[in-house]
């Protein structure tokens, strides 16, 4: 068994209650202990003594936390949380007023870090309300053989906990795997010529210096490392799979074939079915798909917008280009075109905008989602849609009866299958991974061409990493006669003008969003609870105390998704007055009516989640409104809030967001399974283009990775995880 691939148990003996944490938190393995990284390091470089400590001195302490336990005072029944610190040369109280939840925080018997100011308590020494943490190591100078030996550092690795698995414990399981004999024989992935161009350290280097640095330096320089790697087998599968696509060969589109009498594209008529003339970045990313269709190679692009860019007119058109395209050697039928959106309101809602755009054009147009089938133009009915059996329905998909076929994950089933498909349109493209795009795209002798879509703000070196695969065009303005959003920063104070302008839009006959950061009312007793407003605690007091006479209904993540798209089709229905919910409707919501929203809790989002709630309320043709309330009135939250407020768009904020607040914590980061470390580096444009380049050159060399065979392994461990 690779050394990598032992269990924990095998370096040491594990209580049963700790290898259940464990468990937990996904370490089981040497390789998941060893690349569980610390979240970040405590300095542990200088601390008083207990016995040198005096009354109104503030101190940092180092020592033995025990004795913890909850209680309410004496006098004022304040609910408290007590414990004795303890180092060799003494002991002391520790008291938390109001913050009981501390004693179960920490575990009995931990070493911490304690900082505050000491009193005197009835002739005793203690320290109210101090900061703690947890701790891997005692300095030197504090230790004294009490706790053993310190280790000379003065950076000690903090780790996330679970009550069985502490800081202390991951700090000394790594210790004996550093000094048995086969850590020294780990394999470095990263080619030993690339860790001397990028002045990167060994893997063994690495590892210890990220879990037991002498310098922040040291730390750094490990975390750059990790990154590289992780950022360059990501640029590599890309690299792999654009190597693969470049060898398909795909439908020839080519619209300037289609001239009207006077010469002009039939292309460039059809825009005048939207109303309104395309922006220079429509019009720039229409020029980028053309270019690619007409090749004869398989398109793979990503268009990125801001809700309401447009980004479905140049879909519209490149959906334009391919239905007028007629398949090779035929002259007759219409290359197909199949759109899949992540719910089956957007689905219908781009069935009833295509019926609107093509209805003057002799195509069939098709949705397809869980709940059935349906087809325009009817028999009965020439200007409106009729319902089909799946079977029928099935049947004129497969020979090109409808030329263009929007669904919801329906679309890609095995039973769905098409004659001529050129174009695949894909929606919220971050909601589907490369597996589901690879079922629609890769099942066709022509490899059909791909335009994904996101309204989803990512910035540049985000994107760069993550959709390397596919090329870039961004629709960063909106069309002409939007109109803009007015956003307020509320304070608690004027929140019942903010109910009267709510009221007065729904008087006025529109809808509104409420959004909150919790589901349920939390427990202040809890530990780590967080007091924030809840969908359904404010839901029933916004019934019950300010909109008496109006429909609330409320959403949530824990919902079914069938439920929560019944919430949603009785909202774009107007069955529901006001909408109180969780973040879950961020994206791929489109109900022109509602023009209001209010968040709760402001402080709690990043800056993109926020531009994406309040894209919701942008799609109507009424003015609308964005109210934020911030819990939290810090200098940083002030600074993060007025940047939403005065952003010119969403990439904006994308780049703002990774700015303040860390990729680490950059909205929706985590669904693509890169780590922190890894996202935390996508901040250094230099290293994402640096990485891509290696992986350019690495698979032009060599596509499969043959002459670097751990690089393949590592690409075909991580996959499942990173690419699917």
């Amino acid at each position: 068994m690779d050394f990598l691939d032992k269990p924990l148990t095998q370096i040491a003996r594990i209580h049963p209650t700790t290898l259940v944490g464990l468990k937990k938190i996904g370490l089981e393995t040497i390789r998941d202990i060893l690349y569980y990284f610390p979240q970040r390091y405590g300095d542990v470089s200088s601390g008083s003594f207990i016995k040198d400590t005096l009354t109104g001195a503030a101190v940092t302490l180092y020592g033995k936390v025990s004795k913890l336990s909850t209680k309410k005072s004496f006098q004022s029944k304040v609910p408290m949380a007590e414990g004795i610190l303890e180092d060799s040369t003494g002991k002391i109280k520790l008291i938390w007023f109001h913050q009981p939840y501390i004693a179960k925080m920490i575990q009995e018997g931990a070493l911490v870090k304690v900082q505050g100011k000491v009193s005197d308590r009835n002739g005793s020494l203690a320290i109210l309300n101090p900061e703690i943490e947890s701790i891997a190591i005692m300095p030197d100078n504090i230790g004294d053989g009490l706790f053993g030996a310190g280790s000379n550092k003065g950076l000690s690795p903090v780790y996330a906990e679970t009550k069985s698995v502490t800081t202390r414990w991951i700090y000394h399981i790594l210790q004996r795997i550093f000094k048995d004999s086969e850590f020294a024989e780990i394999p470095d992935p990263i080619p030993k010529e690339l860790l001397e161009k990028y002045n990167l350290p060994s893997i063994q280097t690495g590892l210890i210096w990220i879990h037991t640095p002498h310098s922040d330096n040291d730390a750094t320089v490990a975390r750059k490392r990790f990154a590289f790697e992780e950022v360059l087998l990501i640029q590599l599968k890309n690299q792999q799979i654009r190597y693969e696509l470049a060898k398909e060969k795909s439908f020839v589109i080519d619209p300037a074939e289609n001239v009207d009498a006077k010469g002009v594209r039939q292309i460039d008529n059809f825009k005048d079915r939207f109303g309104f003339p395309l922006t220079k970045g429509q019009t720039d990313a229409l020029d980028d798909i053309l270019g690619d269709i007409k090749n004869g190679t398989p398109m793979s692009r990503l268009l990125e917008g801001d809700v309401g860019s447009g980004k479905t007119a140049v879909a519209a058109l490149a959906s334009y280009a391919t239905v007028t395209t007629k398949p090779k050697n035929q002259k007759y039928g219409h290359l197909q075109v199949a759109y899949m959106a992540p719910t089956e309101i957007l689905a219908t809602q781009h069935f009833e905008s295509f019926i609107k755009l093509f209805s003057h054009m002799p195509i069939s147009i098709g949705l397809i989602t869980g709940n059935g089938c349906k087809k325009f133009p009817s028999k009965v009915s020439p200007t409106g849609w009729t319902t089909i059996s799946r079977p029928q329905f099935l049947k004129w998909v497969e020979n090109s009866e409808i030329s263009i076929v929007i669904g919801t994950h329906a679309l890609i089933q095995k039973s769905v299958k098409f004659k001529n498909l050129a174009l695949v349109i894909i929606d919220e493209q971050h909601r589907f991974g490369t597996a589901q795009r690879q079922k629609l795209t890769r099942k066709h002798t022509l490899v059909p061409h791909l335009l994904s879509m996101t309204a989803t703000p990512i910035p540049r070196t985000l994107a760069l990493t993550l959709y390397g695969d596919l090329d870039l065009s961004v629709l960063d303005e909106m069309p002409s006669g939007r109109k803009k959003i007015l956003t307020e920063l509320v304070s608690e104070r004027d929140r019942k003008k903010v109910y009267a302008k709510v009221l007065e839009e729904l008087q006025a006959g529109r809808q509104a969003y409420v959004i909150c950061p919790r589901i349920d009312e939390s427990d202040p007793n809890k530990t780590g609870a967080i007091i924030a407003k809840s969908v359904k605690e404010e839901a029933a007091r916004l019934k019950k105390d300010i909109f008496r006479d109006y429909r609330i209904e409320i959403m949530h993540s824990k919902m079914k998704p069938v439920d929560k798209e019944r919430i949603m089709k009785k909202f774009y229905a107007y069955e529901i007055d006001i909408l109180v919910s969780t973040s879950v409707v961020e994206v791929g919501v489109n109900v022109p009516n509602a023009n209001t929203i209010l968040i709760e809790g402001g402080q709690r989002y990043g800056l993109a989640q926020l531009h994406q709630l309040r894209g919701r309320v942008v799609r109507g043709n009424h003015q609308p409104y964005c109210f934020v309330f911030a819990d939290n009135k810090s200098e940083k939250t002030t600074e993060r809030l007025s940047a939403f407020k005065n952003a010119k768009n969403g990439f904006e904020l994308a780049e703002l967001d990774l700015k303040l607040r860390g990729a680490g914590e950059l909205y929706v980061g985590k669904q693509w399974g890169i780590s922190d470390i890894a996202m935390e580096a996508i901040k250094n444009l230099k290293m994402v283009e640096a990485a891509r380049k290696e992986a350019k050159a690495m698979i032009q060399q060599d596509p499969l990775l043959d002459s670097h065979p751990l690089l393949k392994v590592e690409i075909a461990r991580k996959e499942d995880v990173h690419f699917e």
